[in-house]
């Protein structure tokens, strides 16, 4: 079940891997874009902030999936921006993207419900659970490098794209 749960933040990866190196550094994006999607990575960098720092208990949860929906509809944002900027080929990785994202948040849901509950986890998380020093140091490595990314998106398209640009 670990395994399974993991699918959904690899294929994120992968995906984004392909929308940053073919796409967006292909066509460059619009100020617009420079500045919401560090938005869109530091809603999910909440989401995994909460399963970080809290326990999971019936209030946090609630919390969480308040954030896990903000997050979801948060990443819809640009969809008005990019009909006009982006080619079929990064609408379609974008549509993969939107869908994965709620998998993701749920996958990330149910770790942490079976590495920081109280009571024993239902049985097809157990597995989870068993393996939790390694499901943490999971978390912890998704944590740094949703961090490093959003500031790799703040720091390259915000200064050294625009840099480049203006030459």
């Amino acid at each position: 079940m670990l395994y399974i749960l993991l699918i959904p933040f690899i294929l994120q990866a992968i995906l984004m891997l392909i929308d940053e190196a073919f796409f967006h550094l292909r066509r460059g994006l619009p100020r617009w874009e420079r500045i919401g999607h560090p938005i869109d990575t530091l809603s999910f960098i909440v989401c995994l902030l909460v399963t970080q720092f809290f326990p999971c208990t019936t209030a946090t949860l609630l919390w969480y999936i308040v954030l896990a929906l903000a997050s979801c509809l948060l990443i819809t944002k640009d969809e008005f921006v990019h009909k006009h900027h982006c080619p079929v080929g990064e609408q379609w990785i974008h549509s993969v993207l939107f869908v994965n994202h709620p998998f993701m948040l749920t996958a990330l849901a149910l770790i942490w419900y079976a590495t920081t509950t109280l009571h024993t986890p239902p049985k097809l998380l157990l597995a989870v659970a068993q393996h939790k020093p390694t499901t943490i140091i999971f978390l912890k490595g998704q944590t740094i490098f949703a961090l490093v990314f959003m500031g790799y998106q703040i720091i390259f398209w915000n200064i050294l794209w625009k840099m480049k640009k203006n030459k």
